[in-house]
């Protein structure tokens, strides 16, 4: 199994001088199963540049979508192989807070008032899976596991195994935190429902080959976005850790952030965890990088 970044940008794309080593693509992943099934995690911009790297005439897809926020979903109109007769792109993720399935995120952003193109014009057989919280579901030759990660919606992250490798995807997530006071009732219902969820996030994670983890904000930045639904480096590398982790690529780069500002930010990072790191390998993601998995 192997995978490429396509787009490592959070919330908005960023292009430019400034991005030029990293990408300014927001979140896409392409992933290949050992049998070279195509699986995409999140449609941001980068799904239009994947797009581009596809050989011509229609292709099969699978495409796991993290949650139904823009620079998860914007560049999913422009995924040309939709509009290829003979196609067969089908769409996975959770069903949102009012209980619509995977299948009105698509609806709603084909609304004329926001893209020109119904979903009846489109000429491949689009298909949809709506999951539940936990479900494991086979895809080609790939067994795809979720979590249900913290955000302020509903947010999978995605553990895909296939030929003996594992990854683990999280578009965002933001470190939990008990906001009640120590020894009351409501904080210790709080904390139960903190470790009960971060347990299942640590066993559906636990033992990859490769950790891709929301790595917004430093610990010192994070102080002023709480409540945003990003992680910090801090966070992934500590989940990384705890739960044997091979690799960690950190995405999901601050929009407003320099490749000379985000190799900074790195460096420092890395030098206070030097020495807990031990075998796990840290890497800043970049657009166009890929990763085979033995």
């Amino acid at each position: 199994m192997k995978f490429t970044f396509r787009g490592v940008r959070g919330s908005i794309p960023s292009p430019g001088p400034h991005t030029v080593r990293y990408g300014g693509n927001t979140t896409c992943i392409e992933v290949r199963t050992a049998s070279d099934a195509l699986l995409i995690l999140d449609g941001g911009s980068g799904i239009f540049a994947l797009a581009g790297q596809l050989p011509p005439g229609p292709v099969a897809a699978h495409i796991l979508i993290s949650h139904s926020h823009w620079d998860h979903i914007h560049g999913l109109p422009m995924f040309a192989p939709l509009f290829i007769r003979g196609s067969q792109v089908r769409l996975y993720g959770a069903a949102d807070a009012a209980g619509n399935g995977i299948g009105h995120v698509m609806a709603a952003q084909l609304q004329d008032n926001y893209f020109p193109v119904s979903e009846a014009a489109m000429a491949a057989e689009i298909g949809y899976r709506t999951l539940a919280v936990g479900e494991r579901v086979a895809i080609a030759d790939a067994v795809v596991t979720n979590a249900e990660m913290n955000h302020p919606v509903i947010n999978l992250g995605y553990r895909i195994e296939s030929g003996g490798a594992a990854l683990f995807f999280s578009g965002d997530h933001e470190p939990f935190a008990n906001p009640h006071a120590a020894g009351t009732p409501e904080h210790a219902a709080c904390q139960d429902d903190i470790d009960r969820r971060q347990g299942a996030i640590d066993k559906t994670v636990n033992g990859v080959d490769a950790l891709i983890m929301d790595c917004s904000y430093t610990r010192e930045e994070y102080e002023g976005k709480r409540g945003w639904g990003h992680g910090t480096f801090d966070g992934a590398l500590e989940l990384a850790l705890r739960c044997g982790v091979k690799r960690l690529y950190c995405t999901h780069h601050e929009p407003t952030r320099s490749d000379d500002q985000l190799e900074a930010v790195f460096a420092d990072v890395m030098a206070r965890f030097a020495d807990r790191l031990g075998p796990l390998q840290v890497f800043l993601a970049a657009e166009g990088m890929t990763v085979e998995l033995a």
